[in-house]
């Protein structure tokens, strides 16, 4: 295995839309970091670019202790994983698993032992003689992987592999894949588009946005302390709420002016209050998770009415409506209020994250 170096790496199309701006971070060997984002952002050209298939407008990639930026695709030592299957249908899953290897001239012996291991890891040593009409989704998918894995490659390359695939087995390939991962301590680079697929699968996460990189970190970093507000809208579900207004400060402490009639208490912790005190008069936005905040309490001052509410089985999700902003609650299954019903809202102020009003930027 081996790392992934990318140092200020862009892509300019001949029309001049950019569509990677400067992207400079490490895969380290043996790690899983995921490219997350909405379509669009570039998460995929990185890949490619990574992979040889895009070509790199300027900037600096190393596979290992190789620049890589003119080596052809087939000499990076590197195996992709498409969002389709690419499956030969004429073929059986032993002949699709041993095709790319049949193609590099590796003698039968060598192919029919890494064939056989693959099949044994991903658990398609009964299917080997089946055609790809005859297997599931799920099935499909596994072939795709152990296509990749039997080639032994210094870097897995995944783009959006699960996008085809239902819920259900979406979350069985997510489990499969981190399985995958952790045996054979593999060095990968997975796309997706799917936050809860980023935040369960990622050791580390890439968070794009219209080709610039927004935030590297670990999942739970990335949860606790967004650096901005795309970021903390992007990760997590159902997203942070958001409440946007004028810093006030008065007899009753920090308070958030949403508009009349509509405040939020503010009592941040000690390491906050110089760089809220310094913001009084200026516009501020407010984030809470859903778990964050709750219907009643002692301090419940913030009016909201019920929309909707969404039981889905161990917990219930409460949407309601705040003036013009829609928030989300999440709650217990039990003692739900009902569509129409009147409410204030209360939170907890250890866990109310800050951003700039104009820029969107985390504050402290």
């Amino acid at each position: 295995m081996a790392s992934v170096q990318l140092d200020n790496l862009r892509k300019v199309y001949p029309n001049g839309v950019v569509g990677v701006a400067g992207a400079s971070f490490e895969v380290a060997d043996g790690e899983l970091l995921v490219l997350v984002g909405p379509s669009g952002c570039g998460k995929s050209t990185l890949l490619r670019m990574i992979a040889g298939l895009e070509e790199i407008s300027s900037g600096t990639l190393r596979i290992g202790d190789r620049v890589v930026n003119e080596v052809p695709p087939k000499d990076r030592d590197i195996a992709m994983v498409f969002q389709s299957y690419a499956l030969y249908p004429h073929m059986t899953v032993a002949e699709n698993l041993a095709f790319g290897l049949k193609l590099r001239g590796h003698d039968r012996a060598a192919i029919a032992g890494r064939v056989a291991e693959a099949a044994k890891t991903l658990e398609l040593d009964q299917l080997l003689d089946r055609k790809p009409g005859a297997l599931s989704g799920g099935q499909r998918q596994r072939v795709a992987l152990g296509r990749a894995l039997v080639r032994k490659p210094q870097v897995f390359l995944l783009d959006e592999p699960l996008s085809n695939l239902d819920a259900k087995l979406r979350m069985s390939m997510r489990v499969e894949i981190a399985r995958l991962h952790r045996q054979l301590g593999a060095t990968m680079v997975y796309v997706t588009h799917d936050q809860i697929e980023a935040m369960t699968l990622g050791q580390r996460i890439v968070v794009l946005k219209d080709g610039e990189i927004q935030q590297i970190d670990t999942p739970m970093a990335l949860y606790d302390r967004p650096a901005n507000v795309f970021v903390a809208t992007f990760l997590g579900s159902p997203k942070m709420n958001l409440l946007r207004g004028e810093l006030h400060d008065g007899d009753h402490g920090l308070r958030l002016h949403v508009r009349d009639g509509i405040e939020l208490p503010l009592s941040p912790e000690e390491s906050m209050r110089g760089a809220l005190h310094a913001r009084v008069g200026q516009s501020l936005t407010v984030g809470l998770r859903p778990e964050d905040m709750r219907i009643g309490g002692d301090d419940a001052t913030l009016p909201a009415q019920v929309e909707a509410v969404e039981p889905v089985g161990n917990e219930a999700f409460v949407n309601l409506r705040c003036g013009d902003d829609e928030i989300v609650l999440r709650q217990p299954p039990s003692g739900l209020p009902n569509p129409g019903d009147r409410v204030r809202l209360s939170h907890l102020p250890a866990r109310a994250h800050f951003f700039d009003g104009e820029s969107g930027m985390r504050l402290g």
